[in-house]
């Protein structure tokens, strides 16, 4: 299995990812109507969603590629590209092109992205941009039922996986009900540490929705300007009803994903 760690060079990681590749089975049917380019395409990503080419990996160059594989070069281009534009594999100037990550799909549930990402595989890390206490906004106070001007802990957090940021959270805790403390922010979740305070969260009301990035929020989370996000506003409840946090996320749609379990009425 090819890793990156801080002590390998791109040398030998690009080969270690080769001889992963060449121990790989690609499965080609050249009489089936499915074009060769979405064939490979798909086999690719099995293998990065099996961790068979994990975060990191080098993928050997498209002649190479090619000529193993019997397929001409445009053919292996369009299969990575496809690749790309899911998010899977990044083409990086003087590197090659790399696996990045699999795409994270977070059931609509009351968890934490921390929670999730960690139960995925994904090794979150989280980096605290603000965490100061301030009078709540309109917004904010109707969302937790408090007066305006209250006093709530702001805290913004950038969330990432494998060293690449996933996405960008703004979140508001009513001043006195926890001790948001920024170093546990950096190696937790904020649930984790709400049910660590004693506090039991019982419902949330959220909505989902899709927008284009900000010049700042693009950069922020490392996508082109306009790039498609996802946004999320929850506000969570403990088990007595009360209003503990209010949440505006925003998602990479590139990597991320919401699923739905739709039951039918009879």
């Amino acid at each position: 299995m090819a890793r990156v760690s801080p002590h390998r060079t791109a040398g030998s990681t690009r080969a270690s990812a080769a001889a992963t590749l060449a121990g790989m089975d690609f499965a080609l049917d050249r009489s089936s109507p499915v074009p060769l380019y979405y064939q490979l395409a798909q086999q690719l990503e099995s293998a990065i969603q099996r961790d068979v080419l994990s975060p990191g990996s080098l993928l050997g160059n498209e002649v190479e590629l090619a000529g193993r594989l019997g397929l001409s070069r445009p053919t292996v281009r369009q299969a990575i590209q496809t690749l790309v534009d899911k998010g899977l594999l990044v083409r990086r100037r003087g590197v090659g092109t790399q696996v990045v990550h699999s795409q994270v799909k977070r059931p609509l549930e009351l968890s934490s992205l921390y929670d999730d990402l960690e139960t995925a595989g994904q090794s979150p890390t989280t980096q605290v941009l603000h965490n100061e206490v301030e009078p709540a906004s309109p917004e904010v106070a109707a969302a937790l039922g408090i007066a305006e001007r209250s006093g709530v802990h702001r805290v913004d957090r950038l969330r990432l996986t494998h060293g690449q940021p996933v996405a960008a959270l703004c979140n508001y805790i009513p001043e006195g009900l926890l001790d948001v403390d920024t170093a546990r922010l950096e190696s937790t979740g904020l649930y984790r540490m709400m049910r660590a305070a004693g506090i039991t969260l019982h419902s949330a009301r959220q909505s989902v929705g899709a927008r284009s990035a900000t010049p700042e929020e693009a950069e922020r989370l490392h996508e082109p300007a306009g790039a498609a996000l996802l946004t999320m506003r929850r506000t969570a409840y403990d088990d007595t009803g009360r209003a503990v946090e209010y949440g505006t996320h925003i998602y990479r749609a590139s990597r991320y994903a919401f699923e739905f379990q739709l039951l039918v009425r009879a």
